[in-house]
C-alpha cells in the first residue's frame, strides 16, 4: 500500500471513529435487513461482537504500514470464523455493508476513490482471513483422516 492510500484509509476512518457505535450498530442492521440468512451466525447479544468489530477496524487502521503485522491475528480470526459458518461467499458481502455504511456516514466527505480504498483494504483483510479459514478447514480434515 502506498502512503496517499494509506492517508486517505486512515483519516477516513478517523472521520467516523468518534462514531464507531453508530456505524456498527447501522452496519449490523444494514447487513441482517439484506441478507436475513447470516443472523443465525451471530449470537443473540450483539454487544461482544460489535465491540469486536470496532477493535478488528482499529487493528487494520492502525498496522497499514506495517501489514505483516496484521497477517496472524488475520488467520487466527478467519479460523475461527469456520465454527460460525462464515463461508468465501459472505465476505464480499460484509465488505459492500460496512463501506456502503461508511459511505452514508461521511456523507459528501465520502467518493468513489474511497469506495475503491476501503474495497481493496477489506479485500486484502478477508484474503489474510480466508487462508487461516482454509488452514482451520484442512487441520480439521487431517484430525478426523488420522
Amino acid at each position: 500500500m502506498d502512503d496517499a492510500l494509506i492517508l486517505r484509509l486512515e483519516n477516513s476512518f478517523n472521520l467516523l471513529a468518534p462514531r464507531a457505535e453508530e456505524l456498527v450498530d447501522r452496519f449490523y442492521a444494514s447487513l441482517f435487513s439484506k441478507n436475513p440468512g447470516v443472523r443465525e451466525m451471530f449470537p443473540s447479544d450483539m454487544a461482544k461482537q460489535k465491540q469486536k468489530l470496532i477493535a478488528s477496524l482499529v487493528l487494520v487502521i492502525q498496522n497499514l504500514r506495517t501489514t505483516e503485522k496484521l497477517a496472524e491475528p488475520l488467520r487466527k480470526m478467519g479460523g475461527r470464523h469456520v465454527g460460525y459458518g462464515t463461508k468465501p461467499e459472505h465476505y464480499p458481502i460484509v465488505r459492500d455493508t460496512l463501506v456502503g455504511v461508511m459511505s452514508d456516514m461521511a456523507g459528501e466527505q465520502w467518493n468513489d476513490q474511497l469506495t475503491a480504498d476501503w474495497n481493496g483494504a477489506l479485500d486484502f483483510v478477508s484474503s489474510v482471513m480466508l487462508e487461516g479459514q482454509q488452514t482451520a478447514i484442512q487441520a480439521t480434515t487431517d484430525r478426523a483422516a488420522a
